[in-house]
């Protein structure tokens, strides 16, 4: 069994009132990850996510898409410790600062 992995990502571009934290939220629970996703003040999308490395192989490669009507201009990807504390994937507050 692949030991699980974690990221930390930071979206940037046309990506808050169109649906993206919905968009993340589906693909998330498609690829069977877990973590979270909320809107930043400065106008970008937070997402932490766990699990499988191929199942945040296909997240990833989604956040770089996004819905229509986004347009993705850049995707930061960090990777950090997975914590196993998440249950599922959900859509957070506007501005949540992180775990």
């Amino acid at each position: 069994m692949t030991p699980p992995r974690a990221v930390e990502v930071t979206v940037r571009g046309m990506v808050q009132g169109v649906g993206f934290r919905w968009f993340v939220s589906r693909e998330a629970n498609i690829a069977g990850v877990t973590g979270w996703v909320a809107n930043q003040p400065d106008g970008s999308v937070a997402v932490v996510a766990e699990g499988d490395p191929d199942a945040l192989q296909i997240l990833l490669a989604a956040l770089h898409e996004g819905p229509s009507g986004a347009s993705v201009s850049s995707v930061e990807v960090r990777d950090r410790i997975p914590t196993g504390s998440y249950g599922r994937f959900e859509i957070r507050s506007w501005a949540h600062r992180g775990d």
